[in-house]
């Protein structure tokens, strides 16, 4: 973008025709290309705070979000004991005051849904902080939970229960690799009571929800068993032949990784075994056995797809379950 400046002019040439980089905020001389400034100055929100600028700064205040309960837009009445101009209030004003801040604070809870999305705002924060995810998510959770009490789907319903559907609905609407054992634990409810809440979302709220591929689950897997690089990259090639053949329809996507995963580690030698895969994947024994056994079945020429010399691979997979 082109810029002119009245009183700014080139050091070097002595122009005042500037060209400003929106990207990288440099300022340089439309004639001579010197550059002016590096970096422009900042117009956002400031964050930072001094002693000495706490009441003359102009350009404050905190982002606005939905996983607050009144999105940081709401004001508070300053809990200080000294005016506009830094003298003491007497004591009779300052009690005042506190009634004030009392009754404020209890007119902001009368509000409709107020303390639904306070206790719920509070629950998505630790269920977020222990399942290790992102603002990202947890702003589309509180979105989703915000759309379900507009319809009143939250009504005689457990809030930590919807919430907990709400956060896992996000992380499949963003395609993170999260499974609802790992709701079911973290939250320390039922299974079956997450899976109906989470189906009452995605009916009443007609959600969009992508298919989770199996590809996803291969890293957090991995490395919870610690398996090389080389073998994480041949498990990946191994879900990419079996989804080009249609072996992973309608087959659950974390066991499916799991079961790649464990016959990449059966061809390359790495010493795993299926129950550590298992209880990293979150799923049964049973379930890597038979997934594997489909991979076995179906994908016949192994060796050429991982680009592996002939050597005793057919002994491994004769032997090893």
């Amino acid at each position: 973008m082109e810029i002119s400046f009245l009183k700014t002019r080139c050091t070097h040439c002595g122009k005042t025709k500037m060209v400003e980089d929106a990207v990288s905020g440099e300022i340089t001389c439309k004639n001579c290309g010197f550059v002016i400034k590096e970096k422009k100055e900042e117009t956002g929100p400031e964050w930072r705070e001094f002693p000495e600028e706490k009441n003359t700064k102009s350009r404050v205040g905190l982002p606005s979000s939905l996983a607050d309960y009144d999105q940081w837009l709401t004001t508070d009445i300053g809990k200080g004991e000294k005016d506009a101009f830094g003298k003491f209030l007497p004591s009779g004003s300052q009690t005042l005051i506190r009634r004030l801040i009392t009754w404020d604070e209890r007119s902001k809870l009368r509000e409709p849904g107020k303390r639904n999305l306070i206790q719920a705002f509070q629950y998505l924060s630790r269920l977020k902080d222990k399942l290790n995810l992102s603002d990202a998510i947890t702003e589309k959770a509180a979105y989703i939970y915000r759309k379900a009490l507009e319809r009143g789907i939250i009504r005689g319903r457990s809030i930590e229960l919807v919430i907990t559907a709400s956060l896992y609905a996000a992380c499949r609407e963003t395609t993170t690799p999260r499974t609802l054992k790992d709701f079911s634990e973290a939250a320390n409810i039922q299974r079956k009571g997450l899976t109906r809440s989470y189906r009452l979302l995605h009916k009443e709220l007609d959600l969009r929800v992508p298919v989770v591929t199996p590809d996803r689950f291969i890293p957090r897997i991995a490395n919870a068993c610690r398996v090389s690089e080389k073998t994480k990259r041949q498990a990946l090639e191994i879900l990419k032949k079996a989804v080009e053949e249609r072996i992973s329809a309608g087959k659950d996507p974390t066991g499916l990784a799991a079961a790649a995963l464990y016959l990449a580690c059966v061809l390359t030698g790495e010493s795993v075994n299926q129950k550590e895969i298992a209880e990293a994947a979150g799923v049964t024994e049973v379930t890597v056995r038979n997934r594997y056994k489909d991979l076995r079945k179906n994908l016949s020429d192994i060796q050429k797809i991982l680009k592996l010399p002939e050597q005793n691979n057919k002994f491994w997979l004769s032997q090893r379950w």
